[in-house]
């Protein structure tokens, strides 16, 4: 069953499913969460044909693999900023009043503790996932409730722990602003009315790709041709191959994992003419890992047919012959429900052979993967598809001349493959109407942090972050006046200070005028509560902890900048450390194979540009009371 899903001769592939379950099995025979003793992943090893050293590296290198024994329950709480924001300490409060050590098993053996990375739920911060489950919304109170029940075998609630639903805002989704049209032009469309540098306002309801986006609708085959997915996809695919790629061109639609490539020119790379022996792959990335992101896990369990028939299209276009999507291990529940949507596009005859009767064969595969950031990199990705260490790859080569098993491929996000087959139908003048010119279309926004209604929204380009706000989350917790500053593109790029982001327009252009930039759209508000350096501080040690430790200024600088970050925050420093630090955040940015040396200076970077008074101030207070003390 999983070695199927990969080529002959590289069943080194499903090392990753294989561990997984044969930890699962150990678990279900000890009454535990599972473990992977030696003799399992050595028996793992020889059923794929692999040394076993390439199989302990695997289970070493991944977190989701427990090398000894854990609890009946795992729980696994995530301390990372945005959590950290809106209340982790009391969660963790809360374990440890309950007997819970950090790194420990109770000694009952019913629960084991581990504070870990960004769980993907920033939007329902603080979360647990214990075992396969997640508890979101938590507070002291609630976290206690839910261990418990637990300890006493009652049922616990999954999901929210508040009157919500989902990543909704709290008290029901926002009713979104009508769009002021021009009259139709000839050939029907109609085109937006420029409303100052911005086209248009918000986006109406019957403009947004993701009308499911907070599940209240079933996200089933049924469902979702109700909501126009799988609409006349034949008919799509008859455009042509060249002449989709050229459509995704005009329409603008700008990558939508963090970097922003033209995606229709990144489909363009792929060879026209591929062959038998080395065919052309699409790699769909849905390992959202980033502090602050969560959309794709919304698209994955409420819309995963729009994320399929996108594969379907983009993969054609590119003349791929299939497509992997790999998805978070931690996206457990996520994963199936994708893992049963694509079987329903098999049994419905949408994939696979003569897909929705093209006379185009072509599959697609969920590969999950089992705990690691620097597998969002494109060419770690590729790596850890191929059962190995998931470790950037040196370019050149890029993926779309040797990317998985040595084939042309191409990489790209979730909502950048979604959103396809929309554009196709309702054309590229309609996507570019939305935003600033080099900056089209809608976008999910995800919003975490000090506002009042933390949320997943879908919004035209270049909204103002005011209006964002304002409109969709509530506001600032305690009032603009109360605002500190915004992440506003996921943890790896700068924050921006109250006073710039006000009446920022929040693209891509925008953003990157103020030093900072859109990345996912994951926009992380801090109110004037937030121990900024902290907040940073955290977001050091995530980089730290993530790091791959394959490039020396990444292995060795992410963990000397959060021991600086550590004394800055406690004032423990010289004022002239501020100046080496950033000295050595720039000796790691663009000094590593990939960008997560760069991810990994910038929030420093931000910090000492905007909040250099805050970090000296600690510095002298911390003086003072050291005087003091003599």
């Amino acid at each position: 069953m999983y070695i199927a899903r990969y080529p002959a001769g590289r069943q080194a592939s499903a090392v990753m499913a294989l561990l997984d379950l044969a930890q699962r099995q150990v678990g279900a025979e000890t009454k535990t969460q599972g473990w992977l003793p030696v003799p399992v992943i050595e028996y793992v090893a020889a059923q794929l044909g692999m040394p076993y050293m390439r199989a302990y590296e695997v289970a070493t290198f991944y977190t989701m693999y427990n090398l000894a024994p854990v609890g009946r329950f795992h729980v696994q709480v995530c301390g990372t900023t945005p959590c950290m924001l809106r209340g982790s300490d009391d969660v963790l409060a809360a374990c440890k009043n309950r007997g819970l050590v950090k790194g420990g098993t109770t000694p009952d053996g019913l629960f084991t503790l581990t504070e870990v990375e960004c769980l993907g739920a920033c939007a329902n911060a603080p979360m647990v996932q214990i075992n396969d489950d997640n508890f979101e919304d938590l507070t002291y109170d609630s976290m206690s409730a839910i261990l418990e029940a637990l300890a006493t075998d009652k049922p616990v609630k999954i999901g929210p722990q508040i009157k919500r639903q989902t990543s909704c805002p709290e008290g029901g989704p926002t009713t979104l602003k009508e769009m002021v049209r021009d009259p139709p032009h000839p050939g029907g469309q109609s085109r937006t009315t420029i409303a100052g540098n911005r086209r248009g306002c918000a986006a109406r309801h019957k403009d947004r790709i993701f009308t499911n986006v907070y599940g209240f609708q079933p996200w089933n085959l049924a469902s979702a041709k109700k909501r126009g997915d799988w609409d006349k996809t034949k008919k799509l695919l008859q455009i042509g191959q060249d002449a989709i790629i050229e459509r995704i061109k005009a329409s603008g639609l700008r990558g939508r994992g963090g970097a922003g490539f033209p995606t229709g020119m990144k489909w363009s790379f792929m060879p026209k003419a591929p062959t038998e022996n080395r065919p052309n792959f699409l790699v769909i990335n849905a390992d959202e890992s980033e502090p602050g992101s969560c959309k794709d896990r919304e698209i994955i369990r409420h819309d995963p047919h729009k994320l399929i028939e996108g594969a379907l299209v983009a993969g054609f276009a590119m003349r791929a012959r299939a497509a992997y999507i790999y998805i978070r291990g931690e996206f457990i529940c996520e994963a199936k429900v994708l893992e049963a949507a694509v079987a329903e596009a098999y049994a419905a005859g949408l994939i696979g052979k003569n897909a929705c009767k093209s006379g185009y064969d072509f599959d697609v595969f969920v590969h999950r993967g089992a705990g690691a950031y620097i597998c969002g990199e494109e060419t770690a990705m590729l790596e850890s598809l191929e059962g190995k260490k998931g470790q950037p790859r040196l370019k050149p080569p890029f993926p779309a001349g040797a990317g998985l098993y040595g084939c042309p491929t191409t990489v790209n996000n979730v909502e950048s493959i979604a959103v396809a087959p929309t554009i196709l139908r309702r054309g590229p003048d309609w996507f570019k109407s939305f935003g600033n010119p080099g900056n089209a279309g809608t976008k999910l926004f995800q919003i975490s942090g000090h506002v009042n209604k933390p949320c997943v929204v879908e919004e035209a380009m270049s909204i103002p972050f005011s209006e964002l706000i304002e409109k969709h989350c509530g506001g600032i917790r305690g009032g603009r006046d109360n605002l500190l500053a915004v992440i506003p593109g996921g943890s790896s790029v700068p924050l921006v200070p109250a006073d710039q982001i006000w009446d920022a327009p929040m693209d891509f252009d925008g953003l990157k005028a103020l030093g900072s930039g859109l990345g996912t759209a994951a926009v992380i508000v801090m109110d004037k509560s937030t121990d900024i350096v902290r907040a940073i501080a955290r977001l050091s040690y995530f980089y730290k902890h993530e790091s791959c430790g394959q490039c020396t200024p990444c292995r060795e600088g992410t963990g000397w900048m959060w021991r600086v970050m550590e004394r800055l925050r406690e004032g423990n420093a010289d004022v002239s450390e501020i100046d080496m630090l950033w000295d050595v955040t720039k000796q790691v940015e663009g000094h590593t194979i990939c960008a997560l040396g760069d991810a990994a200076a910038w929030p420093i970077q931000g910090l000492i540009r905007h909040f250099r008074p805050e970090l000296e101030r600690r510095i002298a207070e911390h003086g003072g009371m050291l005087e003091a003390a003599e």
